[in-house]
């Protein structure tokens, strides 16, 4: 069962050394801007305490795995201070989970769209179901996936970015995104992808914890730039999200979604 609080829930359990944290909103596992403030400290806590040695990311309920950021607060950017604000969430995410000591490892039941796929992106492995196509329908609605495109080129090489990033309509699916480096397995259960992923982990978890710390590093070579560049990309999404062609699309979305 899934969260209704509006301001969603985060909970962590640390178990045989694996520090499972789950995440949920209403609105299909969407993020508002303090769930991302509160998962990118947890990264960070997580990253420094002795008692972990990885972290498996995984959202509520079957269904959709992340709708991405709050469409509820896009539309409610009224200047630059506040657009940068909101677009600097997925930013520190991406950069608390490169940064982090441990290998992630992303559960992704089911659809995720635009920032939901820079959230799988940032994971060092992902198991996945059938059911997890994946979207970036950012430029549908007049921005641009700017923040999450470094983390997703990382995956998927520039010409699956663009594939995604100029389709924004179009869903990939779970086959697709395996093919392309996304997902690392695709299970075609809810049920199959958890008993692998329990076994996966623990075996993982098992292994010596410096070599687990020394090969994430290896893993995010050549990324140090992040630090400053998601933030420059941040401002610069805060910037189109105050274009009038964009408040008129997503004035045009929000209307279609209402009816």
């Amino acid at each position: 069962m899934g969260t209704d609080r509006q301001n969603g829930s985060l909970y962590t359990n640390i178990n045989n050394q694996i520090a499972t944290v789950e995440f949920g909103h209403p609105a299909s596992n969407s993020f508002v801007s303090e769930l991302l403030q509160r998962l990118t400290a947890e990264i960070n806590l997580l990253s420094s305490n002795t008692e972990v040695s990885i972290i498996i990311v995984k959202s509520e309920g079957d269904r959709a795995f992340c709708a991405g950021a709050s469409f509820d607060e896009l539309v409610a950017i009224s200047n630059l201070e506040e657009g940068r604000a909101f677009f600097s969430g997925f930013a520190n995410v991406i950069n608390a989970m490169r940064k982090c000591d441990k290998p992630i490892i992303g559960r992704v039941q089911g659809k995720a769209v635009g920032g939901g796929v820079g959230l799988t992106s940032a994971c060092d492995y992902v198991f996945a179901t059938v059911h997890a196509s994946i979207k970036l329908s950012e430029i549908s609605i007049g921005i641009a996936p700017l923040v999450i495109a470094p983390a997703v080129e990382r995956k998927i090489g520039k010409d699956g970015l663009a594939e995604l990033a100029l389709s924004p309509t179009e869903w990939k699916n779970a086959y697709w995104a395996k093919e392309k480096g996304l997902f690392s397995k695709v299970f075609d259960s809810i049920k199959d992808l958890d008993k692998e992923l329990e076994d996966f982990s623990l075996k993982l978890a098992s292994y010596n914890p410096e070599a687990l710390t020394a090969m994430k590093k290896a893993l995010w070579e050549g990324t140090e730039q992040w630090s400053t560049l998601l933030l420059e990309r941040a401002e610069q999404s805060g910037k189109l999200a105050l274009s009038k062609a964009t408040k008129k699309a997503l004035d045009k979305f929000k209307k279609q979604n209402m009816n």
